[in-house]
């Protein structure tokens, strides 16, 4: 870390981690990465591992952009981890076993940290004094345990700032966002994630107030981009790879186990499938499958680790649909072959009850803060997931298209984190 910075925001995503640093100045400036494979300031939250004799315990490492490309260059002697955050609150989650290796989440984190640090060009070499960092207002999964994600985010962050304080995310976002307003206005921000949604209401005072923001209420939904990632999986891919079909046992005819096709269609348990329980028992539905062509495209996509191609598939088309009327889904490998002409229209049906209850945690927001939607002076959109025109189709309803404001969608958390770290006393953020 540079000797001028005073604080440092972490905004570590379920899809991608960005770094801000604030120097005392009021303003704060992105770290932007070194190297032939860097993505400008945005880093992407995976780990790519590989057994290699001179490294620890014979298994080396490597994170972000530089994981991809280790991972594309070698895919069947590496595993592929993405979406980890997904898991920090699970109390069902206890280790990811990696070539015979145990790998909690604080480990899986403090390597990711490890190397993002390294690829930076020696900006955060420093140990900083403060370190805001972001957490959603509600964690993804089912039943989530914020105390275990806090433990476990402890145990990650140990080594990597003196003093650390957790604010929830979208008043980072807002933070940021108040830095452009020029007079007072109450803002809703709505930060889309990869793993979840969340909503913050905030009351902004006029530029060289003592105290520029105050926070009135949050509210959040383990609800966002990887659902609508398993939304389009669940509708064009689960159905070759034989969910809903049949398997003899003795006399009977059964369904197959629905819990292989969740696993598979969550990038969290897709990358761990590749173990040899797991694939004992899918060769043994395979052999009693009545159809077995499908369970054995799915053995294939797992042996060969074709996860990363196919959810790279659909984060095109994702985003394709979100500039056009339709766009085409196109996968193919290792005898699985996909091809369909996808409407939005039908993408939005796919999603329309995740949708719902998107809106309805922004509702509680506005009604924990007792503010009303039309005493709401302006929404700011953050996230990837801001850009899908069925999302902004809410906020145009609710509020008026001259109310929405958006920008800096993958890297305005982290900037306003930053910002809250140079407050005298960032702890009145902090949650």
């Amino acid at each position: 870390m540079t000797r001028d910075a005073s604080a440092l925001g972490l905004d570590f995503g379920t899809t991608n981690t960005v770094v801000a640093l604030a120097d005392g100045s009021g303003d704060a400036q992105l770290v932007e990465y070194s190297g032939e494979e860097a993505t400008g300031g945005v880093f992407r939250s995976a780990l790519c591992f590989w057994e290699e004799e001179r490294a620890w315990q014979g298994v080396a490492h490597e994170a972000g952009p530089w994981a991809i490309a280790e991972y594309l260059q070698s895919p069947l002697d590496s595993r592929f981890v993405q979406s980890f955050k997904s898991v920090a609150a699970s109390p069902s989650f206890e280790r990811a076993m990696i070539f015979n290796k145990p790998y909690r989440f604080e480990d899986l984190g403090r390597l990711f940290l490890q190397r993002l640090v390294a690829h930076a060009g020696g900006r955060l070499d420093e140990r900083p004094s403060r370190v805001i960092v972001g957490r959603p207002v509600e964690y993804a999964g089912a039943r989530p345990d914020d105390a275990l994600a806090r433990q476990r985010y402890d145990l990650m962050l140990a080594a990597f700032g003196t003093e650390i304080f957790y604010v929830h995310e979208p008043l980072g976002a807002a933070h940021s966002y108040a830095s452009r307003l020029t007079e007072p206005a109450t803002i809703l921000v709505a930060d889309f994630g990869g793993g979840t949604t969340d909503f913050s209401i905030v009351r902004v005072a006029a530029p060289g107030s003592a105290r520029r923001c105050v926070p009135l209420a949050s509210a959040g939904i383990g609800i966002a981009g990887d659902r609508f990632d398993y939304r389009i999986v669940d509708k064009l891919v689960l159905p070759l790879l034989g969910k809903g079909g049949t398997y003899r046992s003795f006399d009977k005819l059964l369904e197959i186990p629905g819990g292989y096709f969740a696993d598979f269609a969550d990038w969290s348990r897709l990358a761990l499938m590749r173990n040899r329980r797991t694939m004992s028992e899918l060769e043994r539905l395979q052999r009693d499958a009545v159809d077995p062509e499908p369970i054995g495209r799915m053995i294939a996509l797992i042996e060969h680790e074709q996860g990363f191609p196919l959810y790279d598939a659909v984060g095109r088309l994702k985003r394709a649909l979100s500039g056009a009327d339709s766009a085409e889904f196109r996968f193919a490998s290792d005898g699985v072959d996909i091809s369909a002409e996808v409407r939005r229209a039908d993408f939005e049906a796919w999603i329309a009850d995740d949708l719902a209850r998107i809106e309805a945690a922004m509702d509680s927001a506005l009604a924990r803060a007792g503010v009303a939607a039309e005493e709401i002076d302006r929404v700011f959109l953050t996230g990837g997931s801001s850009l899908i025109p069925a999302i902004r189709a809410i906020f145009d309803r609710r509020f008026g298209e001259e109310r929405i404001a958006t920008g800096g969608e993958l890297t305005s958390i982290a900037h306003g984190l930053a910002l809250i770290g140079e407050e005298s006393d960032p702890s009145e953020w902090a949650v």
